[in-house]
């Protein structure tokens, strides 16, 4: 059978895809295949680049240490998310890695983390948080995976702002005040999220004086960071995004 209903398995690669194209795989793409999954060469796995769409590829050679994949057909095409992106300030390890993948399922173009006054965690492992995005497009079955990028401090993300672009400020002082976006227009969006203390009264200041920020209630209740990353997506998706 050689249409994708018989591949049961996502695979992100970085080699560029296309009809014929050989794709050469790491050794860990080749052990989650053949030895957790247990494919052979003739069977087929879905494969995307974040760039081609998704394509159906035959396994041409399986070992231990590597193998090739060769591409029969693209199954879709690239389906690009909105402009949007979000920042964040990282928290405990395994609720960063929560915002991360269900950013990249949401929808969003690129996740941002930053550094705020009361932000706890002092670095980040961008390339960790990058793998769990690509886990999360795998699984979802998204064909763009989004860019992560290092952690910057909050005062020169604002200092360096894109023109054009606006911002979605979460502000939880706002709680219960039924601000949300209203009538504002599409376009190129960011989201802010605070860190677990909040936003300080500095940055707050700073943010609502901001023309290109729009203060926004999450509800009334006020929201842990991973959940506020999380129904903030949701709100502006809704909105403005590709679920409109």
């Amino acid at each position: 059978m050689s249409d994708s209903r018989s591949a049961k398995i996502r695979l992100y690669v970085e080699q560029p895809l296309g009809e014929g194209q050989t794709v050469p795989l790491s050794r860990d793409q080749a052990h989650y295949l053949f030895s957790v999954m247990r494919l052979a060469a003739g069977d087929r796995v879905l494969v995307f680049d974040g760039r081609s769409g998704e394509w159906l590829a035959r396994v041409a050679e399986a070992g231990k240490k590597g193998g090739t994949l060769v591409c029969e057909a693209q199954t879709r095409p690239l389906q690009p998310p909105p402009d949007l992106w979000l920042f964040f300030a990282p928290i405990k390890k395994a609720r960063t890695d929560f915002i991360v993948e269900k950013a990249a399922e949401m929808g969003a173009a690129r996740i941002c983390p930053v550094q705020t006054d009361f932000t706890n965690a002092e670095r980040i492992r961008r390339d960790r948080l990058q793998a769990h995005a690509v886990e999360a497009a795998e699984q979802c079955g998204g064909t763009f995976v989004p860019e992560v990028c290092e952690m910057r401090k909050l005062s020169e993300v604002l200092e360096g702002w894109p023109h054009g672009r606006r911002l979605m400020f979460c502000d939880e002082m706002l709680a219960g005040a039924g601000r949300a976006l209203g009538d504002a227009a599409p376009g190129p969006w960011a989201i802010l999220i605070g860190p677990e203390g909040g936003f300080s009264e500095a940055e707050r200041d700073r943010l609502r004086a901001l023309p290109f920020a729009h203060p926004v209630s999450l509800g009334p209740r006020v929201l842990r960071a991973d959940t506020a990353a999380v129904a903030a997506l949701t709100v502006w998706q809704q909105a403005l995004g590709d679920w409109a």
